[in-house]
């Protein structure tokens, strides 16, 4: 498995471009199997992920194709997809147990063709995610739900009936999935207590350009009136916020100061916000983000994760690493996952100080200095929280497992290196 060596005390300064969202993309990819035409996908990220979520819909019948374009400067990713006549219905452990995001596949094909086969998925080990949201509102809907040998089966005979549905929380994974299967559902869907989360718009967005009716979009009540068929269509995927605010945390760890092309502040209030407050000086750009705090004192500040527009529990590990280095204790909450502090154990064998409470909180106090150390990622944010440490810390710092990384940070290395950084990828046939 690759490695990242990284030599800390460098300060970052320069640009760093943020690619297409990965949260945003996995969904996209999977609502072109709602048409038979062709569905194009532009400023698509280059990610583990893409190419997992491209096997598998191969695997299902899909015929891919892709080219290069430059956005900005920057190469990115265009995927087109077209799925004229599935050539399986069956979406299999081999493919399913890698990423999680596979089980987007569920509602497009129950959708339009009456039935499907999934396998259950796994993904990051940072707690349960059962996909009890999605089935209960596929049952709703007039599906016939099956579990057996490790796989979902789903059968709608007669297709998908519209119903009015009442999220017990506020899933990203099934507000996407249940408004994909809604689009070609008989009659009207409400969807209450949806997600708000905005790769949840850009997916509203690309099915309304197919022919949907979907309204109510980027609040909690989505209203969907089925339609017999869409169409295809040239979509661009939104910045990856998350990748955004990875990179800002980067900055204000070091005291850089970095200029985050294409990012947008509007999907990043919360976390801007409390950046702000610990003493990172920041300016939107009508292209960008400038996160500045060369010559900061910054100072310790409590976060507690919630689903959006709140804290994302994506950046908690970030922001908490971040918190090492501030004056004074902060107060770090998750409440949406119950098993993502497992970076903890990691940040503690460089020095950090943090007491962890449970499953549920953890308190951070500021040390004088984090020192290098061979690590362990976990899982795909807390291994950026690792990067981050390694960044600062004295000496040499090796992250180990880093496919974690390459599931979700384009091109890593390679943006942190335009910045500064002294932090170099050990192939898994190279010698340390």
């Amino acid at each position: 498995m690759d490695k990242l060596k990284i030599k800390g005390g460098n300060k970052l300064a320069g640009q760093i471009y943020i690619s297409g969202a990965k949260n945003a993309a996995l969904p996209l990819i999977c609502a072109s199997l709602l048409t038979r035409e062709r569905v194009t996908l532009t400023n698509m990220p280059l990610l583990s992920d893409i190419r997992s979520m491209n096997l598998l819909l191969e695997q299902l019948g899909t015929k891919i194709d892709s080219h290069d374009e430059v956005i900005d400067g920057n190469p990115c990713k265009v995927y087109s997809y077209q799925t004229a006549q599935p050539a399986s219905l069956v979406a299999p452990y081999d493919y399913v147990r890698k990423m999680r995001a596979s089980y987007y596949v569920l509602g497009p094909l129950l959708a339009r063709e009456h039935y499907v086969e999934l396998s259950l998925p796994g993904g990051c080990a940072i707690g349960a995610r059962p996909m009890d949201i999605h089935l209960s509102a596929l049952e709703q809907m007039g599906a016939s739900i099956e579990i057996k040998n490790g796989y979902v089966i789903a059968k709608a005979e007669h297709g998908l009936q519209g119903a009015h549905l009442i999220f017990n929380i506020a899933s990203v994974g099934a507000t996407c999935n249940i408004l994909m299967a809604a689009t070609l559902a008989r009659g009207t869907t409400v969807i209450e207590n949806a997600a708000m989360e905005p790769e949840i718009g850009n997916l509203a967005e690309m099915l309304n350009a197919m022919g949907a009716k979907i309204s109510g979009i980027n609040t909690p009540i989505l209203t969907i009136e089925g339609v017999k068929e869409l169409h295809g269509v040239i979509h661009k995927v939104i910045p990856d916020r998350i990748e955004a605010g990875s990179y800002a945390v980067a900055a204000a760890i070091t005291r850089g100061k970095i200029e985050l092309i294409n990012a947008q502040a509007a999907t990043l209030q919360t976390p801007l916000k409390i950046l702000a407050e610990t003493g990172v000086r920041i300016s939107e750009k009508p292209h960008g983000i400038i996160i500045d705090a060369e010559n900061c004192v910054l100072e310790g500040k409590d976060i507690m994760t919630d689903y959006y527009p709140g804290f994302p529990t994506d950046l908690q590990a970030q922001f908490l690493t971040l918190m090492l280095t501030a004056d004074g204790a902060s107060m770090v909450t998750e409440t949406i996952f119950e098993n993502r502090f497992m970076h903890v154990p990691e940040l503690l064998r460089m020095g950090a100080n943090i007491n962890v409470h449970g499953h549920a909180s953890a308190i951070v106090r500021s040390v004088p200095k984090l020192y290098g150390a061979q690590v362990m990622a976990t899982d795909l944010r807390a291994s950026f929280a690792l990067v981050l440490a390694g960044l600062v810390a004295e000496g040499e710092t090796v992250v180990n497992r880093v496919y974690h990384l390459d599931r979700g940070y384009e091109k890593l290395e390679h943006k942190l290196r335009s910045v500064g950084a002294d932090i170099v990828r050990i192939k898994d046939d190279q010698e340390d």
